[in-house]
Formats: C-alpha cells, structure tokens, sequence
C-alpha cells in the first residue's frame, strides 16, 4: 500500500511524504504506482522549478517527501490541493492501494 501523508499548517498544504507500494499489479505493470509516482513528480516539479519556491525535497529509497516553508505555501496551494485530490480519487477507485492522510500542525 502507498501510504501519502500531507500536514497542513494555518490550513494551508505545507509538505507531504509517501512512501510503499500499491500492490495492483507486479513491478513494472502497475498503473497505480505509475500514475502516483507522475502526479508526485509533476506537483514537485512545479513548486520548485516552474514556481521556483524554496521547497525542501528529499527523494529517499521507496519514499519522497517535500515540505515547503509556510509563507510560501498560498503560491503552491493549488499545486497541493490537486496532488492531494488526485491521490484521493485514486485511493476511491482502487481500494486498498493508497491510503491518503491529512494533519493540521
């Protein structure tokens, strides 16, 4: 399972983590992780290169995290909230692949 945590600080989408697998189908042949692993990649690539925000990014074995400081998080909330609805929507179609967590900090 690909477990995405966001943390939301003065309710606004600050940084987010995930890390796993979805299990759908076998390396290489999953379309669940294929379609997490864009959307993540194309939410960090905007904040930090098209937006050119001051996004902390650590890409770790089996794990991405990204953690944006809070006056900035306005310009990417966008960015954020879409990442964070894809990954809902994906966890609604395929059950038991992804689960999607939010905390206010």
């Amino acid at each position: 399972m690909i477990h995405a945590e966001f943390t939301k600080t003065e309710g606004k989408l600050t940084a987010f983590s995930l890390s796993g697998h979805a299990g759908y189908d076998e390396f290489g042949k999953d379309i669940v992780c294929a379609s997490v692993t864009s959307a993540v990649q194309l939410t960090a690539n905007a904040i930090t290169e098209v937006l050119k925000l001051p996004a902390s990014v650590k890409v770790l074995d089996n794990q991405i995290k990204l953690k944006l400081p809070q006056q900035y998080a306005g310009q990417a909330e966008s960015f954020m909230e879409a990442l964070l609805l894809h990954l809902t929507i994906l966890s609604e179609d395929y059950e038991g692949t992804i689960k999607v967590k939010v905390s206010e900090v």
